[in-house]
């Protein structure tokens, strides 16, 4: 259709003449409300971004010498920031002389990684930076919609959480 009559037609229903794809051949055009057509397009970017989620770094500091209780404190923290769809930044820091004694931290470090592995995996291996020992967790997931997967043992059977493990014949 010539370029002229397409300007009639629109002018005639009282609409835009809008071209859509300038880049085939022949360009494509169409007649439309073209401010109605960008607010739709803002009002869909804005939904599109209204369902983004928000990564956060939830992060959980210690010390070599640690004790026990304290360790499980730190850990149920955690377990509810990894619950929350939240990463976790595990950091030990080292004050003096403990740095010579950065094995300590280490074990620290494979502790957690040990302890939540049935719902983190690892994303960030641990990394010194000066008197710091770092590492970063991310919530393991079953599917895209959030459901947490717990791994049972070694096999590679995952169970959505809230529903009753798989009977194993042995």
């Amino acid at each position: 259709m010539p370029i002229a009559e397409a300007r009639e037609q629109a002018a005639a229903a009282d609409l835009d003449l809008v071209e859509v794809s300038p880049n085939s051949e022949p360009p494509v055009c169409k007649i439309m409300d073209f401010g109605k057509f960008l607010y739709r397009q803002n009002k869909k970017a804005h939904d599109a971004k209204k369902k983004q989620k928000v990564i956060r770094i939830k992060e959980v500091k210690t010390t070599p010498n640690t004790e026990e209780h304290d360790y499980q404190f730190k850990l149920a923290h955690a377990k509810r920031f990894l619950e929350h769809g939240d990463k976790v930044k595990v950091t030990v820091f080292f004050r003096g002389r403990q740095i010579a004694h950065a094995e300590l931290g280490q074990k620290i470090i494979d502790r957690f990684v040990e302890d939540l592995s049935g719902m983190a995996v690892v994303e960030q291996e641990p990394e010194r930076m000066g008197k710091t020992l770092s590492l970063v967790l991310a919530p393991a997931r079953a599917d895209g919609k959030g459901v947490m997967k717990k791994i049972v043992d070694d096999s590679e059977q995952e169970v959505a959480e809230g529903q009753p493990a798989p009977e194993q014949n042995a």
